[in-house]
């Protein structure tokens, strides 16, 4: 009788282990773009830092700057809308290549979405 006690705890315990990493996997991914996969805390870092720069009315190789939505995304949060790339290698854009990938907030640090010239035509974006 213990020795099922401890065979049916530990299948239990198998089965939530190895079930784990695909939950976590999953929920890591709060948006893609393209192939890129950003965490929210990702997304929260390249906001923060575009927000910081818009307040102190700086910029980092003229970012950020006023997103016009051409594209007519339908962002949940009011304008004026700001864009700010969020870089696939992880770290905060200070710089240089902006690549592909947007962070959008408005002038209140509401993020309205991140989007991403991968997939789009043209000069264009897409929503990620």
């Amino acid at each position: 009788m213990q020795y099922t006690k401890i065979l049916v705890a530990a299948t239990l315990f198998l089965s939530s282990a190895l079930a784990a990493p695909l939950d976590v996997e999953a929920r890591a991914c709060a948006y893609t773009c393209g192939s890129v996969c950003y965490t929210s805390s990702a997304v929260s870092a390249a906001q923060a830092a575009g927000y910081k720069l818009y307040k102190a009315g700086d910029d980092a190789n003229d970012y950020p700057h006023v997103y016009n939505n051409y594209e007519g995304f339908d962002f949940s949060v009011p304008k004026t809308y700001y864009e700010f790339p969020i870089m696939s290698s992880g770290n905060v854009y200070t710089g240089g290549s902006p690549g592909a990938d947007r962070v959008i907030f408005n002038t209140n640090d509401q993020l309205a979405g991140v989007i991403t010239h991968t997939g789009a035509s043209g000069n264009n974006f897409v929503s990620c």
